[in-house]
């Protein structure tokens, strides 16, 4: 290894690291290349790719010892490779049958850093995080998604609060991708028929540390220009658009691994969108096996992982029999089904002729190992998919959870892993998953991890400061009115924060209900209260845009411009900059609404609390001491009635128990109280609702069980 190292010049060492998005995920990596060119790097949207590009090698030899880097390139390539050769990982020891055939998870989005906008919001946040630590911990993954060159859209927000909508054609040659070729040196294409036409794509690989993700791409000549427009935005288009990208995704991702030479030991489908690979796997294992539909189906489901995500029923795809007629007919014929028996898969009563096709009914009824994404989803799944199950009483309905995580690597602050690091047990980090690793860390010094927590949250102001001079400059507002966006939002008061998808149940505008009473703390010179939002509305949701308005134009108010910021085009950097610097994260969706949520985790670790309605994965995280709850958990048949009522509690605590905990000080100015609900919170949730903990739940409880094509009953925690 000694030998490889000093034989590549830096500019090829750094290539190899940009080529691999493990360097996202690893803070001395990624500084190293913001060391190189701090305007470069911010220009070109933190991607390595296109700022080397920028560098002879020559020039990079000359501005590294400019910047004494030399020492720091060859240790981080060096670690890479480590990273890279190890075998004696997790995944080693508990998912050894994986290893000669993984598990193939499939996505339709995937949220792995700001530069490869392949994902949309909490979903595919949730993959890229799953994917992390899959490799960190050696579990044998390989994942399917879909190159969306347009990616999802850039939000700017005109003068009126209104959202827009902007794409961006992106250049594969800037990114970490690599066209997978056959030995001749010929693109790998698989092709997808439809009644009337063939859908046809190459494939790109990114490697995300061990982990490859293969990405489907129909942008090519060999399609008509509507295919070629198939992959081009994520969560774009019609119902036809949705169901040919989930066809594509579905049936066209499993033969992409087909072609590569993958054959998966099992199939993990997160979310419905991908259902139609447990077809594929079916008329696989009937070609080549010579099974029959029903035995093929029964060995498929017993391999086949389904997560779902949403109680909402809007998030549930539903296709009309003339859709899948159009699509999936030259499939169901091979599969000896008629277009009757064929809809029949995708409905809750398969002889009910006017119900639609519905990608989720699918999932379930082609796996045998269906999970929730927290105890208290798990509830509302059994409860909302019982008919499918009529016999069974809503208890023993198979429907288990596994409660989401975050990748501690990606989301924890470096300033907070270095006191991680005085007070956790060595190489803590590759334990993370464990409750016995996090014990420590009431050792920390109340004053060092104030001091932390307080220069994140100045990293935070000043970052909102710069996004809204932009804002103000690009609308071009007058000297005065940007000279004053540098006194917004005051260091030494309670920052409080929100942001995620504008959608209604997620009600972001609940504490601006009572407008009256926010004043009252904002203009509270002893105990002042100040919020910061962020967040995108789909592009046809015309109400969460009128939510998103609200919130913006109280943020343009003369009297709330210091106390209320809006930041616009919410992404992974702007995500990252918010929960590593507020010191209170609010979510007050309408309970059960939220299946699990993962920001307010990615808060814990950075040592900022939660003040949320007791759903998700805070239903099962708050134990009156790490944290703050909205309301009981008890909801209202009448939805106004509720509403109110969440508005009043939420108000309540934030004045009677946030506010004066926060500005309870000690002598030496120090809120003893909250840094102890901080410590609190970090020992007792950071092992929890991480993702490592997640996929070795994953691992043991389905991957595994799923590879033997046995079933196992999903873990049930308290």
């Amino acid at each position: 290894m000694d030998h490889l190292i000093r034989q590549k010049t830096i500019h090829e060492k750094l290539s190899e690291l940009a080529s691999n998005l493990w360097w996202s995920w690893q803070p001395d990596v990624t500084d190293i290349f913001r060391t190189i060119s701090p305007a470069k790097w911010s220009e070109f949207g933190h991607n390595p790719i296109p700022l080397l590009r920028e560098y002879t090698p020559e020039k990079l030899e000359v501005r590294a010892r400019e910047e004494v880097l030399h020492s720091r390139i060859h240790g981080a390539y060096r670690r890479w490779l480590e990273y890279m050769a190890d075998d004696d990982t997790w995944g080693d020891t508990h998912a050894g049958v994986l290893g000669h055939r993984p598990v193939a998870y499939f996505s339709a989005e995937f949220g792995l850093h700001e530069s490869l906008r392949i994902y949309s919001g909490g979903l595919g946040l949730l993959a890229g995080d799953h994917l992390k630590s899959a490799s960190d911990l050696g579990a044998p993954i390989v994942a399917v998604g879909l190159f969306y060159y347009e990616g999802y859209f850039q939000q700017t927000v005109d003068e009126t609060g209104w959202q827009r909508e902007h794409y961006l054609v992106a250049n594969p040659s800037d990114l970490p991708l690599r066209e997978m070729k056959d030995k001749d040196g010929k693109p790998i294409l698989i092709s997808v028929d439809t009644r009337s036409s063939r859908i046809m794509a190459r494939i790109w690989k990114c490697e995300v540390g061990r982990v490859p993700l293969y990405l489907l791409d129909t942008n090519i000549p060999e399609n008509t220009p509507e295919d070629r427009q198939l992959t081009a935005r994520l969560y774009g288009g019609n119902s036809r658009t949705r169901i040919r990208q989930e066809l594509l995704l579905g049936i066209g991702g499993l033969r992409a691994l087909t072609a590569l030479g993958v054959r998966p030991h099992a199939i993990h489908m997160n979310e419905g969108h991908s259902a139609f690979a447990t077809l594929e796997q079916i008329r696989l294992r009937m070609k080549d096996d010579g099974l029959s539909f029903d035995d093929a189906l029964r060995e498929v489901a017993a391999s086949s992982v389904f997560t779902t995500h949403t109680p909402v029923a809007a998030g549930h795809d539903r296709f009309d029999g003339g859709l899948i007629d159009e699509h999936l007919q030259p499939l169901f014929s091979e599969l000896g089904l008629s277009h009757e028996s064929f809809m029949g898969l995708g409905r809750v009563d398969p002889h009910r002729s006017e119900e639609p096709f519905c990608m989720t009914v699918l999932a379930f009824k082609t796996s045998r190992h269906a999970n929730a994404v927290s105890n208290l989803h798990g509830v509302v799944t059994r409860r909302m998919w019982r008919p499918l199950w009529p016999w069974r009483s809503e208890e023993e309905i198979p429907i288990g959870h596994i409660t989401n995580g975050v990748h501690v690597p990606t989301w924890l602050a470096p300033q907070m892993r270095t006191l991680y690091d005085k007070v956790l047990p060595l190489n803590w980090h590759l334990r993370s998953g464990q409750p016995d690793v996090w014990a420590g860390f009431e050792q920390v010094t109340p004053g060092e991890l104030w001091e932390t927590h307080e220069a994140l949250k100045g990293r935070l102001i000043g970052y909102a400061r710069h996004h809204l001079t932009r804002y103000a400059q690009r609308n071009r507002e007058s000297e005065a009115a940007i000279a004053k966006l540098q006194n917004v939002l005051n260091p030494q008061a309670l920052l409080v924060g929100f942001a995620r998808r504008f959608a209604p149940y997620k009600r972001t505008d609940l504490v601006l209900r009572n407008i009256d009473v926010l004043a009252e703390m904002f203009d509270d010179k002893e105990r002042p209260v100040q919020f910061i939002f962020s967040g995108k509305a789909h592009p046809a949701d015309d109400l969460g845009k009128q939510i998103m308005q609200k919130v913006h134009r109280l943020a343009q108010d003369e009297r709330f411009q210091k106390n209320i910021v809006f930041l616009e085009d919410y992404d992974i950097n702007v995500a990252r900059h918010l929960v590593q610097g507020v010191d209170v994260w609010l979510n007050n969706p309408r309970r059960p609404l939220e299946a699990s949520g993962t920001s307010g985790q990615k808060v814990v670790l950075n040592g900022g609390l939660n003040l949320s309605i007791l759903d998700g994965w805070w239903a099962e995280a708050f134990d009156g001491q790490n944290g703050f709850a909205i309301g009981t958990g008890i909801t209202h048949a009448n939805q106004d009635i509720q509403d109110q009522r969440d508005n009043e509690s939420l108000l309540e605590v934030l004045r009677n128990e946030v506010v004066p905990l926060y500005y309870q000080r000690d002598a030496d100015g120090l809120p003893q109280g909250w840094i102890r609900r901080m410590k609190r919170a970090v020992k007792t949730l950071g092992w929890r609702f991480n993702a490592d903990r997640m996929v070795m739940d994953y691992v043991t409880h389905s991957y595994v069980p799923a590879a033997g094509g046995t079933s196992c009953q999903m873990p049930q925690m308290a």
